[in-house]
């Protein structure tokens, strides 16, 4: 049986099995390069033309492709990779696949997923996998008579977290994430209260990097949808409120050989790490500037890259580039022979996001690349003369210097393709600079009469 043959019948079988199921649409779907879910519906029996020449879009109306308006580069389609084909039990009767971006017949360098991919692939030829654990902590909210966001559960706690009785509030909205996700092959093993009123983490296990991707676009786009039919917003802003805590999207990083050995850890070593896992913060470190862009991408999530005193909870956010062993005061957390990197939040397109992860470890391990000493002690409580005499520095602390930071940085530019990072920068610096020439309610109360 020829390839053509495999395929046909590999199509007829995934047919079946949907139809079994009682799909009737298939959502063929893709992120732009805000990391947002983009698609169509698609009736089941046209299956064939979303995993053959793709499902047809006009390039032009989505975000970051700089595809023309015209010719035969005017047009992206979006080819679903198969595997991915599954039911979604809170939308009976639909099933979603994951599509790669193909322009003019040619994989599209624009496309987040094959970004990723081509990263993933260096990695395999070293015959090694990134296993990726994603803790997504969000917000539920509804909006009060002026349109502003409230959480779903308002308390004066000092400290909500863990709470259980604003948990069992939401225990119904939450339980519906927990059994959809589940019958999606999630491993959803804990649901808790954050430390912000009306602020919840849903952890699951991990999976390789592109699996983990798919699936927290997944889990987004379950939870959206399971909060809006009971009224309430799901936010993953990463600072919604000035005087709580933010939501960040921690990345729990490990590499396995080809026999499952764990690559970058080490027992005999101080803080757990082999020499690879050491390269591999050093790189992390070093383009910890450039990463922003990616990992923080928005004006607002340099609201939550602060160290402060919150007036609720607690606040974990990183500032500063440094690591430690079991330290969540740094931007890298060591522990158990693997990396916590939380830089990320919500609002970061999760596929870039981890392409630029993976060619920041790759350029610690080709470059030889050493980290700093580690800092195992609470830098929160440090004063400036101790970051200058530890010369640790801060990260950007605004989306313009982060953007700034990516522009300037060639080895990352290189690893992830010019014309991506490019695109990216003629998206995001306009977002920069219309948040610069905006007028707050803050400068209308403080200036409005000033002086």
């Amino acid at each position: 049986m020829d390839d053509t043959a495999i395929k046909t019948e590999a199509i007829e079988q995934a047919k079946q099995r949907m139809q079994a199921a009682g799909v009737h649409t298939v959502i063929a779907q893709f992120v732009d390069i805000h990391g947002a879910a983009k698609g169509k519906y698609i009736p089941l029996a046209h299956l064939d033309d979303i995993v053959g020449a793709g499902a047809g879009f006009a390039g032009p109306s989505i975000w970051g492709t700089g595809l023309p308006r015209n010719g035969a580069r005017s047009e992206f389609y979006g080819q679903g990779d198969l595997s991915t084909l599954q039911p979604l039990p809170w939308m009976p009767g639909y099933a979603r696949i994951v599509c790669n971006g193909v322009v003019d017949g040619k994989p599209f360098e624009g496309c987040s997923r094959r970004l990723l991919l081509r990263q993933i692939a260096r990695l395999q030829a070293r015959g090694w996998t990134l296993n990726v654990g994603i803790e997504p902590e969000f917000f539920l909210l509804h909006t009060d008579a002026h349109g502003r966001p409230v959480p779903c559960n308002k308390d004066d706690q000092d400290k909500p977290s863990y709470d259980l009785q604003a948990l069992s509030r939401v225990r119904d909205v939450l339980h519906r994430m927990e059994t959809g996700l589940t019958a999606c092959g999630f491993d959803v093993f804990q649901i808790d209260h954050e430390d912000a009123s009306g602020q919840y983490e849903l952890n699951y296990h991990y999976s390789d990097a592109l699996k983990a991707a798919d699936n927290f676009i997944l889990f987004k786009m379950a939870a959206s949808h399971i909060a809006e039919e009971v009224g309430l917003i799901f936010s993953l802003m990463p600072k919604p409120f000035a005087d709580r805590p933010g939501s960040g999207l921690h990345l729990h990083l490990s590499l396995t050989d080809a026999q499952g050995n764990a690559v970058m850890a080490d027992k005999a070593d101080s803080h757990g790490l082999s020499k690879i896992g050491r390269e591999c913060i050093a790189g992390i470190l070093s383009h910890s500037p450039a990463l922003a862009a990616f990992h923080a991408p928005s004006v607002n999530s340099y609201k939550r890259l602060v160290v402060g005193r919150s007036l609720s909870g607690t606040t974990w956010a990183p500032a500063h580039i440094a690591w430690g062993y079991n330290n969540r005061t740094t931007v890298a957390r060591v522990v158990a022979g693997r990396m916590e990197f939380r830089l990320t939040d919500g609002s970061s397109n999760i596929y870039a996001a981890l392409a630029s992860t993976i060619a920041a470890m790759l350029d610690g391990i080709e470059q030889q690349l050493m980290p700093p000493m580690p800092i195992d002690e609470d830098i929160y409580e440090w004063d400036e003369t101790e970051f200058k005499r530890h010369r640790v520095k801060t990260l950007p602390q605004t989306l313009g210097h982060a953007l700034a930071a990516l522009a300037a940085d060639a080895a990352l530019n290189k690893a992830l393709g010019e014309n991506y990072v490019t695109e990216y920068l003629a998206v995001k610096t306009p977002e920069w600079l219309d948040y610069c020439r905006s007028v707050s309610d803050w400068e209308y109360q403080r200036y409005l009469t000033w002086p």
